[in-house]
């Protein structure tokens, strides 16, 4: 009976640090130091019904890639603080994911995680993580709601039914490094 009593006091103790864990979104959708982004499963579920009648193959897979995403969710933010408690929260999911790839230059590190989807070439989460680019951006003249705004972490989560093949060929042309190694993920 007595170790009962403890077990679920330690899981009542518990309880707050696993949901900070699990909601870090939430945590942070109203803070004045953070840039959130959050696309409803909605809005994608609109571009879904989108007739567009194109004769261009790459138009045709990139809506078609649109549409196999539910969520995406981006938190941006230059404060120190926010940034340790970001990165401890990724650190926390990545035991449940399967790390892709990691680029470290020069202080900033880039970490690509990914749930596993239906095969080899679908996923159901890809969780991008940026830390330490603040001083990257010296001398850049990035501007939000015409303040002058610099960045020190970034994570960005898309879930859904992800082909990373159609994600490596949007990374390519949009020049994100690393972004040609998401079709070697088999």
């Amino acid at each position: 009976m007595k170790k009962n009593v403890i077990l679920v006091a330690m899981a009542l103790l518990m309880m707050p640090l696993t949901s900070m864990a699990q909601d870090v979104f939430a945590k942070y959708s109203d803070n004045a130091d953070v840039t959130y982004v959050n696309i409803k499963p909605k809005m994608f579920q609109m571009l879904a019904k989108i007739d567009i009648d194109t004769d261009d193959p790459e138009a045709n897979e990139y809506l078609e890639m649109v549409n196999s995403i539910t969520s995406l969710k981006t938190i941006i933010t230059e404060k120190g603080s926010i940034s340790a408690d970001l990165s401890s929260w990724v650190n926390s999911k990545a035991s449940s994911l399967e790390e892709l790839m990691e680029v470290k230059d020069d202080g900033t590190v880039i970490k690509f995680y990914i749930k596993q989807g239906k095969d080899e070439d679908h996923v159901q989460e890809l969780l991008i993580f940026v830390n330490g680019i603040s001083k990257h951006m010296e001398g850049s003249n990035v501007s939000v709601n015409g303040a002058q705004r610099k960045f020190e972490t970034v994570i960005v989560s898309l879930t859904g039914d992800i082909d990373l093949k159609q994600v490596s060929k949007l990374t390519k042309k949009m020049n994100i490094p690393g972004g040609e190694h998401l079709e070697d993920k088999k």
